[in-house]
């Protein structure tokens, strides 16, 4: 949890009692429903938590910014991200139903008030969104033909709506008919060994 603190000082006390609970939540759900790896657990604040964050030190999402998390998990990127965002909306969707089970769990216990969540394949959704954010899910070539049409047109951020990634190891062959991005290395953002091979990708919509 002090990871998360030095990185994010100025969290409130509720955002610091949100995330300080996640772990013991996850370590139950776990024993329960396999969703992080065993060892992941013991790892959570910097290997699941932080990295997802990473996306809030890439953008501040402003209020009433609606964000799609598609294929979730159990929460990642998109519940840390609903703690530090309180008044963006965010929208959690898995095509795994357990999975969402467990973030209807995590998402009661810490009190989150801006989170929805939808048991949905990426094709089946039809919902709008002005940022599509995910995590190691799927190529970025299929995340640009599932999110097509989805986007708000109005953008009140000083960069387009569009797909924010967080992806990791060798992205150049997914990237390669892709003209409109932007790749930050997250080691760059987090110095921690850790994220050495870990990127941000955003495509405009």
């Amino acid at each position: 949890m002090k990871i998360i603190i030095d990185q994010f000082p100025d969290l409130n006390k509720k955002q610091i009692d949100q995330f300080s609970k996640l772990k013991n939540i996850y370590e139950y759900w776990n024993n329960k429903i396999n969703i992080i790896s065993r060892k992941d657990i013991e790892n959570i604040y910097l290997r699941h938590v932080l990295h997802s964050l990473a996306i809030a030190k890439f953008i501040k999402f402003k209020k009433n910014t609606t964000i799609l998390d598609l294929g979730t998990g159990g929460g990642f990127p998109g519940i840390p991200l609903a703690i530090i965002f309180p008044e963006s909306n965010f929208i959690l969707v898995d095509s795994i139903k357990k999975k969402i089970g467990v973030v209807r769990e995590v998402v009661k216990e810490i009190e989150l008030q801006n989170v929805k969540f939808e048991w949905s394949r990426a094709e089946d959704l039809n919902c709008k969104y002005d940022f599509l954010v995910t995590r190691a899910v799927a190529k970025i070539p299929d995340l640009v033909k599932w999110s097509k049409g989805r986007f708000n047109n109005n953008s009140k951020h000083g960069i387009s709506n569009g797909i924010i990634a967080l992806k990791g190891g060798d992205i150049n062959k997914e990237l390669i008919n892709i003209k409109e991005k932007k790749i930050v290395d997250i080691k760059d953002i987090f110095d921690i060994h850790y994220f050495n091979n870990k990127k941000i990708v955003f495509i405009p919509a």
